[in-house]
């Protein structure tokens, strides 16, 4: 069987279930093209995608400028493992360092392996750096995170569904309430085998749960004084989604380069994934200054398609792209103006209690409980209409969509919202 051999949404839909593993449970809509802040389904439908693979597609779908840097590439040697160099990793390296201000850049592939090569990071530095001894090391996260799901990182997961048997886990973590600097410093203080603090600057899966202005900013100043290594997961937050570079940066006035803003909690430990390679290649990474990122050595740690040399090409256009086409600038106007337009509707309504966010991460909380199906509901009229949106925690639908949309399109997007919302009025 032959991929033009699907003629239809039912018969792809019938192959996943048949064949593959039910670890996912998507919207019924089977996409086959992409452009910009489109895509159109097997029969021929055009949606708007308020999704971007959870914030992977911030430069549009199929953008001409990275795709082109993947096919040239890809033309020309594609991996050569880490056994060997390359003549484009190092380019990206000194690229991605000086983009985002840090010494160095160990590259991975998926979100989840970043988060991983940090914790292993953030642990070596404890022992060999710290003075922590071995295998005491702690660190701190916060409930309702999600930082991927592999075993380690379950285990610290609020997520039955993805923990339950899945055990024995992995120790080693302190989980406390997210936005919440007293329990953090509390803990800081108690605990002096205290490795790292790993945050989310917003909590997407979660539903968007934008956490007080204070927070991230307080979260850098006790792990500066107490020794603890600030690590940000702006897996999805990061590459201009919120309005700035990272979300770190806060609310600022970002040109690019927020590490230049006085609001800037500059991480100890920088986690980035997803829209680094801008939707069409998995490529992430985990960047840190020398002191930090020497404790790793030759074979402690890597990956054989880490670093290679079509993801170190992709990621290096993907980037250019945003600075170029001022998609943090972009994200934080019509990220306002969208918030703005849906409160006037929430003022009046039923069936939304509110929207929160920052630029164009944001979500809408449904009137219902969290394990209602209303969300669900509203997500399959969205699609009807011609917009893909995602539930998560049953009463929450996350809006994200690529950063390339302009304002027309926008409140073309905020009309199909509203009038879909209208018709679960009470």
């Amino acid at each position: 069987m032959k991929v033009e051999d699907v003629k239809s949404s039912q018969q792809a839909i019938d192959l996943e279930d048949k064949y593959g593993a039910h670890n996912y449970h998507p919207l019924p809509a089977v996409l086959k093209k992409g452009e910009g802040v489109f895509v159109w389904d097997v029969e021929g439908k055009k949606y708007y995608d308020f999704l971007s693979a959870y914030s992977a597609v911030n430069q549009g779908h199929c953008h001409p400028r990275i795709v082109g840097a993947m096919s040239k590439q890809a033309g020309t040697i594609t991996l050569t493992s880490r056994a060997f160099h390359n003549n484009v990793l190092g380019v990206f390296e000194k690229y991605a360092t000086e983009y985002f201000n840090f010494d160095k850049l160990l590259p991975m592939n998926t979100g989840a392996e970043a988060v991983e090569t940090a914790i292993k990071i953030c642990r070596k530095w404890a022992y060999e750096k710290k003075g922590i001894a071995e295998t005491e090391a702690q660190i701190v996260v916060f409930e309702n995170n999600f930082h991927g799901r592999t075993t380690t990182i379950i285990s610290f997961s609020n997520d039955e569904g993805a923990r339950k048997n899945f055990g024995p886990y992995t120790p080693g973590f302190i989980k406390i309430a997210y936005d919440d600097t007293a329990s953090l410093e509390k803990v800081l203080s108690d605990n002096k085998n205290i490795a790292g603090v790993l945050v989310e600057p917003i909590q997407g899966e979660a539903g968007v749960y934008t956490p007080q202005d204070s927070f991230i900013p307080e979260v850098k100043r006790l792990c500066n004084e107490n020794e603890v290594l600030f690590m940000a997961d702006e897996i999805q937050t990061g590459i201009a989604r919120t309005g700035a570079l990272l979300a770190v940066c806060g609310k600022c006035n970002c040109q690019g380069h927020c590490e230049r803003q006085p609001t800037y909690s500059r991480p100890d430990l920088l986690i980035l994934g997803k829209a680094l390679s801008g939707g069409a290649y998995p490529v992430s990474a985990v960047l840190a200054d020398d002191t930090i990122m020497e404790v790793i050595q030759p074979g402690q740690h890597g990956s054989t398609f880490g670093g290679n040399p079509v993801a170190a090409a992709v990621a290096m256009e993907a980037l250019e792209v945003v600075k170029d086409e001022q998609l943090a600038q972009n994200a934080r106007a019509l990220g306002n103006l969208f918030r703005s337009e849906l409160q006037k509707y929430i003022d009046q309504s039923s069936i939304v209690n509110l929207v929160r966010g920052r630029g164009l991460l944001n979500a809408i909380v449904i009137n219902d409980t969290e394990d209602s199906s209303t969300a669900w509901k509203i997500c399959m009229a969205l699609k009807e209409n011609g917009l893909l949106a995602k539930p998560t925690h049953g009463n929450i639908i996350r809006f994200a969509p690529p950063l390339v949309i302009n304002k027309e399109q926008l409140l073309d997007c905020v009309s199909i919202i509203k009038n879909t919302l209208k018709e679960f009025e009470k």
